[in-house]
């Protein structure tokens, strides 16, 4: 195995100033994420999502952002799974994206909150057909026999459905989180990378600089 603290590179991508950001961090973000699309990079649009129990005992796992508002960041979970009962029993969760082609990482925190069931409904209608089984037949985190136990059920499911649409099923459904602060984190030469924080107070958008 190779040696992990001899695994080192220079960051050299560019620079990041609080002076010409743009004001609206959700305008920076949506930039930034124009940014990365344009690199080709695959799944753009992945993150972590952190959350913790109302005892603070965290959990993180990787999920794709589907929406961005002016209210926020969206996502799509089943709402028995672990991270949909940490969020309801919290109420905060922070999200990570890292964009190693570009030397970027953004980190935003904020309050939870699950969408509208029309929001749900139009966008479930939007996924592939086999998702939309998938999300009907799959009890995610619960434990189960073995993978044959959710091929058997999907190819069940679409036998009974064939030829009809599939509506969103009660337990699955949106999430969006409403940010609270937003940190921006560029690579620079010798570790010294450019860090620019948003924070939400008194009804507008602060910005501040953090030693890296």
């Amino acid at each position: 195995m190779e040696n992990l603290k001899d695994i080192r590179s220079e960051y050299i991508a560019g620079e990041l100033d609080e002076t010409t950001v743009n004001k609206d961090p959700l305008l920076q973000f949506e930039k930034w994420f124009a940014d990365a699309l344009q690199t080709g990079m695959q799944h753009p649009n992945a993150f972590v999502l952190s959350t913790c129990t109302r005892k603070g005992k965290p959990s993180a796992r990787v999920v794709l952002l589907k929406g961005i508002d002016p209210e926020g960041f969206v996502f799509y979970t089943n709402y028995e799974s672990r991270k949909s009962n940490e969020m309801d029993e919290n109420g905060f969760a922070s999200m990570t994206f890292f964009w190693s082609k570009l030397e970027r990482q953004i980190r935003i925190e904020g309050k939870i909150k699950k969408i509208s069931a029309a929001e749900s409904d139009e966008y479930f209608k939007t996924r592939p057909r086999g998702s939309q089984a998938g999300a009907w037949v799959s009890p995610q985190s619960k434990v189960i026999p073995g993978r044959e136990a959710l091929d058997v059920s999907q190819e069940w499911f679409l036998k009974e459905n064939e030829g009809k649409d599939i509506a969103r099923p009660p337990f699955w459904g949106g999430y969006r989180l409403y940010p609270l602060s937003i940190e921006f984190w560029q690579g620079r030469t010798s570790r010294l990378h450019d860090r620019i924080l948003y924070l939400f107070e008194n009804d507008e958008w602060k910005i501040e600089r953090l030693a890296p």
